[in-house]
């Protein structure tokens, strides 16, 4: 099965082919841009095909990257995941960021539990436990940093993810750095997820950051 996998949840806007037969990825493409995910990802995408040399036809599933992350990014990076699955007739498959930055830690750390865990803003941790098979233990959650790092004490669990690269467990104090998602990890992950789980949609754990402004509203006349 080739997988066209995207990720616009982050800083990054990526695209990969993935050949699941071979275990193979075909190619990848990730330019680091901050915003701008919904100018740039149908271009990303078509280098990711000539990188490949394969055409567009040559899919068989869309995966996506669907949070928890940036609320405009995730929005851009699902509704082009639907609409390239509608359009070639594919199933289209979410893949969270969390699970992607677990997986890739696993990858490298086999053998113990791992949280992945990405700042949130506002003193929250977007958190999840992950076992060292990569099967998650815990759902996906707004955390304080104390309940993750219970969580981490309690399944004397390792952690990944820019939380726990500047966490106060270590005694470094503050958050800081921006988290990235491999977008091969995205593309394996997206070809193992079971048939019909249904059309991606994104994982918000909270509300945008960004509020309609109420007090300018004008009065309506009747």
């Amino acid at each position: 099965m080739i997988v066209l996998a995207i990720d616009t949840a982050g800083v990054d806007c990526s695209a990969a082919l993935y050949d699941s037969a071979a275990e193979q990825i075909l190619s990848a493409v990730t330019e680091t841009i901050g915003k701008g995910h919904a100018e740039r990802l149908m271009a990303v995408i078509d280098a990711a095909l000539a990188a490949a040399n394969l055409s567009l036809d040559a899919v068989e599933r869309v995966a996506v990257v669907i949070g928890p992350g940036s609320f405009t990014g995730i929005r851009v990076g699902v509704a082009a995941a639907r609409g390239l699955a509608l359009a070639l007739g594919v199933e289209s498959v979410g893949v969270t960021t969390l699970e992607t930055l677990a997986r890739g830690y696993l990858a490298d750390h086999p053998g113990k539990p791992v949280v992945a865990a990405m700042d949130a803003k506002r003193n929250e941790v977007y958190a999840q436990a992950f076992a060292a098979d990569g099967l998650p233990l815990s759902e996906p959650a707004a955390l304080s940093p104390e309940d993750v790092s219970k969580l981490m004490e309690k399944l004397a669990a390792a952690a990944t993810g820019s939380w726990a690269e500047h966490s106060p467990v270590k005694g470094e104090g503050g958050f800081e750095g921006r988290d990235r998602f491999d977008i091969a990890t995205v593309a394996r992950v997206g070809a193992e997820k079971p048939e019909g789980a249904g059309r991606p949609k994104p994982l918000y754990l909270r509300g945008p950051d960004a509020k309609p402004q109420t007090g300018f509203a004008l009065q309506r006349r009747s």
